[in-house]
């Protein structure tokens, strides 16, 4: 690591967050959990759909069902594919698999078969936990894959005798949201876990270095992969996450239980970590939101607690601001809006503070690195533009082409070292040794550059960069001022290719009505963009593509738009 005389951004630390913490106070994931279990047993650990379930509760369902899989011959180190939306059935999933000693393979519900074979056969997984929602998909790849045990869940199980039958019922008949399926030898969630508390759970000796998660990932090149998240590696980042957040969550007042929306899917490292693990270690409690593209229905949700954490994308921060039922929420007790995942823009970032009275607090990190790695202090009062500071415990390095640490102020490759750090890609020595240095630090993909005091800004991904002329232009700048133009609603920015300049800027915009006009952008540029950085293309959408998590999907921007998008 950097001497701390390399370390500027130490000193911009917000009063009572250390410069390192003690990120092996509990060894494993499992112990976290157990000792949450013990000391806050009688809480409530999760919200869903109006119903409570304890830590008492999670404890019991989650040891019930390691026992079952352990009746099936799953051992320490076996991987089990959890396919589930935010529902209670997912945490406790999770948390019977970490307790077992089993590996968590965290899989998109809304995968097409082939994806789901591809990752089903890459982590070799032997069992899957799956909503039947999902189930004719599963059906479809199942012969060619290794899966021995398929576990069935249901929306409505949860949720009580007489309401689950009714939601379960309403959605198989009337809403036809479970697909026909046939899955022969798959054992229902409720059985699953009716026959594990009848059998006795051995708790194997799971040590720090154990892989507990296998979080599958484009990375930097593309090619979807799994980084081998440690025990270590996630039980660090919850409690490194735990410390940056204290200047906030401390004025919870004494005796007041923390709440967080999880509004982001769980399968996803932001919500994994950041929602799920981060609350479970503090007792408080998880509303969970399971269709947060339902924005009526996420913002009724809200509406009914007094929430204090809220970690999202800029395009659910931006989609709660512009619905009619925003100011419905009581955002009073707020204390740490966390943006991730994606860049969060300056007009999105000031509107909600306008409205909500807390800053957006926009972070940094990766899957592989659990993920948090930078992040803005919880205690600044407006948008900064950068992705933060290093955690504590994080170096965070800038390099060139060749792996040589750049002078401060120059643009550089942004690498990691950390005890948040992945262990490595499974099965993948090649990969992993293109991502990590030889001293160890995760080279990341994205660009960045860090000020003086140690904020890092990012200028984008390589991959992303738009070459106009020689001139380099960084997709994200560009969007964050387009962003502010009146009338704009959602903006992106990709390279097109140009015969006279090599590339071109396109600019894909969103409208809030039909008065914004194509002039007014190129007015907007002129004013704020120097020549070659101003869109030569500009095209309207009704929608811009997105990832199940939020992300723009930028490639599917570089083609014209299909007849009716």
């Amino acid at each position: 690591m950097n001497p701390a005389s390399q370390c500027p951004w130490l000193g911009q630390y917000p009063e009572g967050v250390p410069a390192s913490i003690d990120v092996a106070a509990f060894p494993t994931l499992a112990a976290l959990l157990e000792a949450s279990f013990s000391q806050f047993a009688s809480r409530a650990a999760l919200s869903y759909m109006g119903r409570e379930y304890s830590y008492a509760e999670l404890e019991r369902q989650s040891r019930a069902l390691a026992a079952f899989l352990q009746s099936r011959g799953l051992k320490k180190g076996d991987r089990v594919a959890v396919m589930m939306p935010n529902v209670p059935q997912y945490a406790e999933t999770v948390a019977a698999v970490l307790r077992a000693g089993m590996v968590v393979v965290n899989v998109n519900p809304l995968y097409t078969p082939r994806e789901l074979e591809h990752q089903l056969n890459d982590s070799g997984a032997r069992a899957l936990v799956v909503m039947e929602n999902f189930a004719d998909t599963v059906q479809a790849c199942l012969p060619q894959t290794q899966v021995q045990n398929v576990i069935l869940a249901s929306v409505g199980e949860r949720l009580g005798w007489v309401r689950g039958a009714v939601v379960d019922f309403v959605l198989r008949h009337v809403r036809k949201a479970v697909p026909a399926f046939r899955l022969p030898g798959a054992v229902r969630y409720a059985k699953a876990i009716a026959k594990g508390r009848r059998l006795p759970f051995q708790a194997p000796p799971v040590l720090p270095d154990d892989i507990a998660v296998l979080q599958y990932t484009g990375g930097t090149t593309g090619v979807p992969k799994g980084a081998m998240l440690l025990h270590r590696n996630l039980v660090a980042n919850a409690l490194q996450a735990q410390a940056w957040y204290q200047p906030v969550l401390k004025n919870v007042p004494e005796g007041q239980q923390i709440i967080g929306i999880c509004a982001l899917p769980l399968y996803h490292i932001f919500a994994f970590t950041a929602s799920l693990i981060l609350t479970l270690r503090i007792g408080g409690k998880t509303v969970l939101i399971p269709n947060p593209r339902d924005m009526k229905a996420t913002l009724r949700e809200l509406a009914r607690h007094k929430f204090h954490q809220l970690p999202a994308v800029n395009t659910l921060f931006n989609g709660m601001l512009h619905h009619p039922d925003f100011d419905k929420v009581d955002w009073s007790h707020l204390k740490v809006a966390v943006g991730g995942g994606s860049s969060v823009q300056s007009a999105v970032a000031q509107q909600w503070l306008q409205r909500t009275g807390t800053p957006i607090c926009e972070g940094y990190g990766l899957s592989e690195t659990a993920p948090i790695a930078c992040c803005n202090p919880v205690t600044l009062r407006e948008y900064s533009g950068a992705i933060g500071l290093p955690l504590p415990n994080t170096d965070v390095r800038l390099l060139d082409d060749e792996g040589r640490e750049v002078p401060q102020g120059q643009s550089g490759e942004i690498a990691i070292k950390g005890p948040q750090v992945m262990a490595g890609y499974w099965q993948r020595p090649d990969e992993t040794a293109l991502a990590m240095t030889a001293d160890g630090y995760f080279k990341t993909g994205d660009i960045g550059v860090m000020d003086e005091k140690g904020y890092i800004r990012i200028v984008d991904r390589k991959k992303d960069m738009i070459l106009v002329s020689g001139f380099n232009v960084y997709p994200n700048e560009v969007e964050d001022v387009m962003a502010a133009v009146p009338g704009v609603l959602e903006a992106a920015v990709v390279g097109v290719p140009d015969d006279k300049t090599g590339e071109a800027v396109k600019l894909v915009v969103v409208r809030k009505d039909e008065s914004l006009t194509e002039e007014a952008l190129r007015q907007h540029a002129r004013r704020c963009l120097t020549g070659y950085k101003r869109p030569s293309r500009i095209e309207f959408r009704a929608s811009l593509p997105k990832s199940p998590v939020g992300k723009v999907l930028r490639r599917e921007l570089r083609e014209p738009a299909k007849a009716g998008e």
